[in-house]
């Protein structure tokens, strides 16, 4: 190898290569699914683990990316969706965003044509957000857009929209509600939070029972631990409350009752972790929370597409490039991504939203089979290369490093059982020829040199024989 440059899967691969051949090398440590998970992270539930567990979420698992739709009355100001929060507007201020929500009655139609456009498997809309607006018909809150002007019930539109498409469906839903200071000061406000809980429980009895199947609710906002934002208490003073003290107070959301009910209603839905009851996937925020692998506890990244989370006027979106290798890193570790976007106020996705999305379509529909149906490893992620497999086939996905360039000769390590790599190619149509050269104990992938400039490139390996059962493990040295 004088002379060359090899890019194994740890810097100790090239050194196994040349190794004499013998038995098959030992994953580094111990396997993944012996590491002791941590706690819950504060404010967060534990989720459901086993093989029932992995049996309720299997067919969230294949899907892996989904769309997210934040929509509300605060599309029409453009400036977020926390808006009326952040800028301390007066509810009866606020409320009259509400005379100005008219979303076209065919905006979820395209919703859904654009999540099958962008190869998103699932969708979940804001049914109602921390501004109390719901989308719903409900009969404990009348700020909603049936009452006011919009006259539609946009969560049965969406629901109706989402089946038709052959799409699994899903509601967000906040029992935290800005219009109540007893989501602040539950204990010296009880009656605003034992009202805004009245509210919460039958608005949730609403849309367990009134809108046919959902797959999947997406809470936010809610928990006891998140009271106050994490909270306030009065000790000499008001101050937050440290976030490794839970609330102590006597208020209780009574999650328990709400999502049993819940799932008597609806039997194979899916909780998510953010309330005080155990739910069937953990949460991560945000861009810079892909973090670990974790194969035990299913998981879920949300980002956004644009701008905030609401419609933000002029927001542009992330590139194809930063959005594909974000895609790649949430799979190779196991986990599922839900892309958000913001729709104007009359319900319509902005322009260069639509385009990126369809973009990315375009990149899964040559590309996807390394993503969809898939379980991340067998080896564990680096900053610049990572696996998915299905059956018999791993799929090597390679990001750029600092400087841009991509790996072009790879050493991989062989995997217990001696299973060895029979075929190799680059994946997406890309053409040129891979190389495969064994040499103890792990074999030598040669890419070719001169690829299309992509966020992502991945190479399909296929084995002789299946990869499922084999232990997620770091790349060795």
């Amino acid at each position: 190898m004088t002379g060359r440059r090899w890019h194994g899967l740890s810097i100790a691969a090239a050194a196994l290569c040349s190794a004499s051949p013998g038995p098959a090398q030992a994953p580094a440590g111990p396997p993944v699914a012996a590491v002791e998970l941590p706690p819950a992270p504060f404010g967060l539930s534990q989720v459901r683990q086993g093989p029932d567990a992995d049996r309720r979420v299997a067919w969230w698992r294949q899907a892996r990316v989904g769309m997210f739709i934040h929509f509300g009355i605060y599309a029409v100001p453009g400036r977020g969706e926390w808006a009326m929060f952040n800028e301390s507007i007066p509810h009866r201020e606020y409320a009259g965003f509400a005379d100005r929500f008219r979303p076209r009655a065919d905006a979820p139609r395209e919703w859904a044509a654009l999540a099958n456009a962008a190869g998103l498997k699932y969708m979940v809309l804001t049914a109602r957000h921390h501004d109390g607006f719901a989308l719903f018909d409900s009969t404990a809150n009348d700020f909603n857009s049936v009452k006011t002007a919009a006259r539609q019930d946009i969560v049965r539109a969406f629901l109706n929209a989402g089946r038709d498409a052959g799409l699994r469906v899903g509601l967000y839903y906040s029992p935290l509600d800005w219009r109540f200071p007893g989501y602040f000061m539950p204990d010296l406000y009880a009656e605003s939070a034992e009202g805004m809980r009245a509210q919460y429980q039958q608005e949730m009895a609403r849309l367990a029972r009134g809108y046919g199947k959902i797959d999947l609710l997406w809470y936010d906002g809610g928990g006891e631990s998140w009271l106050g934002f994490g909270g306030l208490e009065f000790r000499d003073g008001w101050r937050t409350r440290d976030k490794a003290k839970p609330y102590a107070g006597r208020f209780s959301w009574g999650d328990d009752a709400v999502n049993a009910a819940l799932r008597q209603a609806q039997p194979h839905i899916l909780i998510n972790d953010r309330t005080s009851t155990i739910g069937d996937w953990r949460t991560r925020e945000g861009w810079g929370s892909v973090r670990d692998f974790d194969d035990r506890q299913p998981w879920e990244l949300c980002v956004t597409l644009a701008g905030s989370w609401g419609y933000t006027d002029g927001a542009e979106p992330v590139s194809l490039a930063k959005l594909v290798q974000l895609l790649s890193r949430t799979a190779t570790r196991d986990g599922n991504l839900l892309i958000n976007v913001g729709p104007a106020p009359d319900g319509s996705v902005p322009a260069n939203q639509v385009a990126r999305l369809k973009e990315l379509g375009a990149w899964l529909r040559s590309h996807g089979e390394a993503i969809y149906d898939t379980r991340g490893g067998p080896f564990l992620p680096t900053a610049t290369m990572g696996t998915t497999r299905s059956g018999r086939t791993v799929y090597l996905q390679l990001l750029p490093d600092a400087d841009g360039r991509f790996p072009t000769r790879i050493a991989v390590p062989a995997l217990d059982g001696r299973l060895r790599i029979v075929r190799a190619a680059m994946l997406g149509g890309t053409g040129g020829r891979v190389g495969i050269a064994g040499q103890g104990g792990c074999q030598l992938l040669s890419l070719p040199a001169a690829l299309p400039d992509e966020g992502v490139r991945i190479v399909k390996l296929t084995y002789s024989g299946d990869v499922m059962a084999e232990r997620a493990r770091p790349f060795p040295g």
